[in-house]
């Protein structure tokens, strides 16, 4: 089964300093429908314009993954944790048992673009963490880059969930295929590009959630960058 949501449908806010399209259920938006694909709870498209950001503010048991697209995002804790987050860099928070955390646009002129994922952990209560890695470009260029995993993929980010995060560059005419059980659930968004996803055509924008199938086909129909998550 496919289910294909368009980028129009997503629900979109404007704050100003903020431009935001939640996938999810999340703050003032709720949908008894739409609250989490298996354990994914949240996935935020997000542009902060400069000077903007979250202050500092609590978080606890959920493995949170933030992938910088343009711009530069600073994260810091409470724990002595302090750095900036760059285009193509993914990093990962487990919150735990609670960490205090805010976000900020690092720059004072260009907006930042990220996108935020937000996956249930399999422990709860665990030793809070927060970790970050810049992965080189050409990696993704033709394939499905794992960027993380519950730490069982050499050379990702390791969250508490029996999780993966790909990322993706497929210029046109290229195709990779994510293989995955029916008991799985798997998300893909397009960043950008056009692609089909088991035959079904997707704009950026457009997310695709994936369930009762055994692989995930991506065709790009122009250069795409997208990212996927298998998830239970």
């Amino acid at each position: 089964m496919i289910q294909i949501i368009k980028s129009k449908d997503r629900y979109f806010a404007d704050h100003g300093w903020l431009q935001t399209h939640w996938h999810f259920s999340f703050s003032d938006y709720h949908d008894p429908n739409n609250v989490n694909w298996g354990a994914l709870r949240v996935f935020n498209d997000d542009i902060v314009q400069p000077g903007g950001g979250f202050d500092m503010h609590p978080h606890r048991d959920m493995e949170i993954i933030t992938y910088v697209l343009s711009g530069e995002l600073e994260h810091q804790d409470q724990l002595g944790n302090r750095g900036v987050v760059r285009p193509g860099e993914v990093q990962v928070m487990s919150a735990g048992r609670g960490i205090i955390h805010g976000e900020r646009n690092a720059s004072p002129t260009t907006p930042v673009h990220f996108l935020q994922i937000w996956i249930m952990p399999k422990l709860r209560g665990i030793q809070p963490r927060w970790e970050q890695k810049q992965f080189a470009a050409e990696d993704r260029n033709g394939k499905l880059l794992p960027v993380v995993s519950s730490g069982n993929v050499a050379g990702t980010l390791a969250i508490n969930q029996d999780a993966t995060v790909f990322v993706s560059k497929l210029a046109g005419g290229q195709s990779a295929t994510h293989a995955t059980t029916p008991d799985r659930h798997s998300y893909l968004f397009v960043i950008s590009g056009e692609a089909k996803v088991n035959g079904r055509s997707l704009a950026a924008g457009d997310q695709a959630r994936v369930t009762d199938e055994t692989k995930v086909e991506i065709a790009a129909e122009s250069d795409s960058e997208l990212i996927v998550l298998d998830v239970p």
